[in-house]
C-alpha cells in the first residue's frame, strides 16, 4: 500500500503557507451547519404525507426509529473527526482503517450523491420561484442561484460558512415560530376552538397505516435527516477542532430530532391524518401552511415559500461545499487527480468548486425537458447514496476503535468517546441495510413491477460496488490489518 508516500507529498503540498485549508468556522458556524444540513424539504413539504401515511403517531415512531440510527452515525464521526479532523474525512477513515477500495468508493459516491443535488436544488429553485413569476424562463434562476452558492464558496471556508449559518437561521426561526403558533392553537391561546388531542384518536388514529404505513415513513425519514455528517466534512477547517467538533455532536442531534419530532407532533394534532392535501408536495398545501393559514395568517403560503427557498439555498451551498472538500481529500489520498488537491490563497480549492458546478449545471436541461421531470430524475440518481456513506462512517468507526485499541492506545488519549460502542456503528450498519435494500420495496407488491422505477431507486448499490471492486482488482488493494491500521496524530495541526 503507497499510502505513506502520498501522505508525504500531500503534506509537504499543503504545508505551503499559500496552500493550506484555513481554519475559518467557529463554534457557531459548525453547529448551525448541522442543523441547518438535516432541515429541508423533506421537513417543510414531506412531512404531512408521512402523516398521512403512518398516522400521526406512526410517523413520529418512524422519525424516532431513524434518529437513533443518525444518533449513532453522528457519535461514530465525532470520535472519527475529532481526532483526525481532516476535510472530506469519509474517503480518509475509509483508505485507512477498512481498505483504500473502499475509501475510494466512498469518496466518489459521497461526491456524486451531492454533485447531483447541487442539480437537484437548482431545479427545486426554479419551481419555487416561479410560485412568485409563473412565466419567467427556468434558466435565469438556476443559472442565478449557482451563482451565488459559487461565490459564497469561492471567497473562502468562512463565506460558505456566514452563508450557511444565515439560511439555517432562518429555517429554525421559522420552526421555531410555527411550533410556537402550533401550541398556542391546540390550547386555544389563539382564539377559536381547543383542539387538544382529538386527531391523535380519531378513526384509527394514531397508528392508522399500520405496521406497514410506519415501515414506509421509516425508509422515507432517513432522508431526511440526510446532512447532518457534513459537520465531520467541515470538522478540518474549524477553529479547534478537539473541542468544536465534540460541541456540536452533542448538541446538534438532540435539537434536530427536537425540531423534527415536535414539528410532526404540532402537525399531527392539527391536520388532521385524513386530510388528503397531506399528501400533496406543493407549497400551497404543505402542512407548514395549513398551520398558519388556520391561525389566521394571510400570507402563509408566501411565508413558506420564502422559508422553503431557504432551505433550498441552504441545501445547494452545503452541497457544494461537501462535495468539493471530498474531492479534495480523495487528491491528497492520490484517488482523484493531484489539480483537486490544488488550493489557492484563501485556502479553496477553487478546481473542486469549478467540476462540482459543472455537474450542478445539469440542472440547465429543465429549460429544455421541464422543471417537474429534471427534478425527480436527478433526486432518483441519489436517492439511496446517503445510507451508504452512513454505513460508511460505522465501520470505519468500527475499525477504527478495534484498531487503536489493538495498537495498545489508550481511549484516553480520544477527545470524544462514541457512546455505546460496538452496539451503536453495529445497529447504525443493520439498521442501514435494511433501509437499503428496503428502498422502493411497493414496486415489488404491485400487479406490474415497474422496473424503470426499480432501477432508479437501486443504482447507487451497484455504482457504489462497481467502484469498489474495479479499484480493488486494479490497485490490487487488501483490507488494512488492524495492526497497519495509521493514526496520524499530526493530523489536527496541519489539516
Amino acid at each position: 500500500m503507497a499510502l505513506p508516500q502520498q501522505e508525504s507529498t500531500s503534506s509537504e503540498h499543503l504545508n505551503h503557507e499559500d496552500n493550506k485549508l484555513k481554519r475559518g468556522l467557529k463554534s457557531r458556524h459548525l453547529t448551525m451547519i448541522s442543523i441547518g444540513g438535516a432541515i429541508g424539504t423533506g421537513l417543510f413539504l414531506g412531512s404531512g404525507a408521512a402523516i398521512h401515511t403512518a398516522g400521526p403517531g406512526g410517523a413520529l415512531l418512524a422519525y424516532a426509529l431513524v434518529g437513533a440510527m443518525v444518533f449513532f452515525v453522528m457519535t461514530s464521526l465525532g470520535e472519527l473527526s475529532a481526532f483526525m479532523p481532516t476535510s472530506g474525512a469519509f474517503s480518509t477513515y475509509g483508505t485507512r482503517f477498512v481498505d483504500p477500495a473502499f475509501g475510494f468508493a466512498l469518496g466518489w459516491t459521497y461526491w456524486f450523491n451531492w454533485a447531483m443535488t447541487i442539480a437537484a436544488e437548482l431545479t427545486a429553485s426554479t419551481m419555487i420561484m416561479k410560485f412568485w413569476f409563473p412565466d419567467s424562463p427556468s434558466l435565469l434562476w438556476s443559472m442565478s442561484f449557482l451563482a451565488l452558492i459559487f461565490l459564497l464558496n469561492y471567497l473562502s471556508v468562512k463565506g460558505y460558512g456566514e452563508g450557511e449559518y444565515w439560511f439555517s437561521f432562518v429555517k429554525v426561526s421559522a420552526i421555531v415560530v410555527f411550533i410556537v403558533v402550533g401550541v398556542l392553537m391546540i390550547f386555544g391561546i389563539m382564539g377559536g376552538e381547543v383542539i387538544g388531542f382529538k386527531n391523535f384518536t380519531v378513526d384509527e388514529a394514531p397508528f392508522s397505516g399500520g405496521f406497514l404505513g410506519v415501515f414506509i415513513v421509516f425508509i422515507a425519514a432517513g432522508f431526511s435527516f440526510q446532512g447532518t455528517e457534513i459537520v465531520g466534512v467541515a470538522a478540518g477547517e474549524s477553529e479547534d477542532p478537539a473541542k468544536n467538533v465534540p460541541k456540536a455532536i452533542k448538541s446538534v442531534f438532540w435539537r434536530i430530532l427536537l425540531f423534527y419530532v415536535l414539528a410532526i407532533f404540532v402537525i399531527g394534532l392539527i391536520i388532521p391524518y385524513t386530510t388528503p392535501s397531506l399528501q400533496s408536495e406543493d407549497v400551497m398545501v404543505s402542512p407548514f401552511t395549513l398551520v398558519f393559514k388556520k391561525a389566521g395568517l394571510a400570507f402563509a403560503a408566501s411565508l413558506m415559500n420564502a422559508v422553503i427557498l431557504t432551505a433550498i439555498l441552504s441545501a445547494g451551498n452545503s452541497s457544494l461545499y461537501a462535495s468539493t472538500r471530498m474531492l479534495y481529500s480523495m487528491a491528497k489520498e492520490g484517488q482523484a487527480p493531484r489539480i483537486f488537491a490544488k488550493l489557492n490563497k484563501r485556502g479553496v480549492p477553487v478546481a473542486a468548486i469549478i467540476l462540482t458546478c459543472l455537474v450542478g449545471m445539469l440542472a440547465f436541461f429543465s429549460s429544455i425537458f421541464g422543471d417537474g421531470i429534471v427534478y425527480v430524475w436527478l433526486m432518483n440518481s441519489i436517492g439511496i447514496t446517503g445510507f451508504i456513506f452512513w454505513l460508511g462512517i460505522s465501520v470505519s468507526h468500527y475499525r477504527f476503535r478495534k484498531a487503536f485499541l489493538a495498537q495498545g492506545h489508550s481511549l484516553d488519549e480520544l477527545p470524544y468517546r462514541a457512546k455505546w460502542y460496538p452496539f451503536g456503528p453495529i445497529f447504525a450498519v443493520l439498521i442501514g441495510l435494511i433501509v437499503i435494500l428496503s428502498q422502493n420495496f411497493q414496486a415489488f407488491l404491485a400487479d406490474k413491477i415497474d422496473w424503470g422505477s426499480v432501477v432508479a431507486a437501486y443504482m447507487g448499490i451497484p455504482l457504489f460496488l462497481l467502484l469498489w471492486f474495479g479499484y480493488k482488482f486494479m490497485k490490487k488493494t487488501k483490507v488494512v490489518p488492524l495492526e497497519k491500521c495509521e493514526f496520524d496524530f499530526d493530523y489536527r495541526k496541519d489539516d
